[in-house]
């Protein structure tokens, strides 16, 4: 298929790595299917990129409610046919205190909006991606889901679900022809890490992310982590031995997640 032809479906489009998602998928001469709640927001903003006509469309869902996530990708493969490429982006990240029965609806909402929003937007096109033989699921995981921080609890929960529905889903469609990218961000600096009052060490522009996780979703790889030195730190968590991990986790008070209010 050329390249102007290619179709990429990505959810949480309109701020953030989304947002530097589609522009980087657009300069490569794709066509881009653009999920947002802030669908007019959305329109906007694409509209002032000056991008043609035809190389892009939006559609409104909130990817905690399945029935509209399936109208959106029904409504794309109408108007722009089966994507190449789908990107589950959409995600929210906020401190949960577990000892709180305040904090338990926060808890589902994120589980909601991270890993049913997740399952929500591949459902659509899996089978479509079967009958084809070919296509790309891109999870968007987060180094958060590599160990249990202090404050973080529903946050590290629901990205480690994440990288273990893609875990599963690729053994699953392996013989289909699709492939399953789950991505890794570290400190990417979007609206949803700029409130942190903690240090974010190797922050990195959403734009240059979306460059790295646009040539490894080409490549097609399993797991990246994003940035590279992010990378040998999770590398390092994921070995630690519970009982070092445990102590240097309670020492990290300071670095919890600020809750909602």
């Amino acid at each position: 298929m050329a390249s102007g032809t290619r179709l990429v479906f990505i959810t949480g489009a309109s701020s953030g790595i989304g947002q530097a998602l589609a522009a980087r998928y657009v300069s490569a001469g794709w066509r881009v299917a653009l999920v947002a709640r802030r669908v007019t927001d959305m329109r906007q903003w694409a509209m002032a990129q000056g991008w043609p006509a035809e190389q892009w469309a939006v559609y409104e869902a909130d990817v905690r409610h399945e029935a509209a996530v399936a109208a959106a990708a029904q409504a794309c493969l109408q108007s722009q046919g089966l994507p190449d490429v789908v990107v589950a982006n959409a995600g929210i990240s906020v401190g949960v205190d577990l000892s709180l029965a305040e904090d338990l609806p926060v808890l589902r909402d994120l589980m909601d909006t991270n890993v049913i929003g997740l399952a929500a937007t591949f459902q659509p096109f899996i089978e479509p991606m079967k009958r084809r033989g070919h296509g790309i699921l891109v999870g968007m995981a987060s180094v958060a889901a590599i160990r249990g921080m202090p404050g973080h609890a529903g946050y590290c929960a629901a990205k480690a679900a994440v990288v273990q529905m893609c875990e599963t889903l690729r053994g699953e469609l392996r013989g289909h022809g699709i492939r399953v990218v789950t991505l890794a961000p570290g400190y990417i600096d979007t609206p949803m890490t700029r409130p942190n009052t903690y240090p974010m060490p190797f922050l990195m522009k959403a734009e240059d992310f979306a460059d790295e996780a646009f040539r490894a979703i080409e490549r097609g790889v399993r797991w990246r982590v994003i940035p590279w030195p992010m990378a040998v730190v999770t590398t390092l968590l994921r070995w630690l031995p519970r009982w070092f991990f445990d102590a240097v986790a309670g020492s990290q008070q300071h670095r919890k997640k600020q809750r909602r209010t």
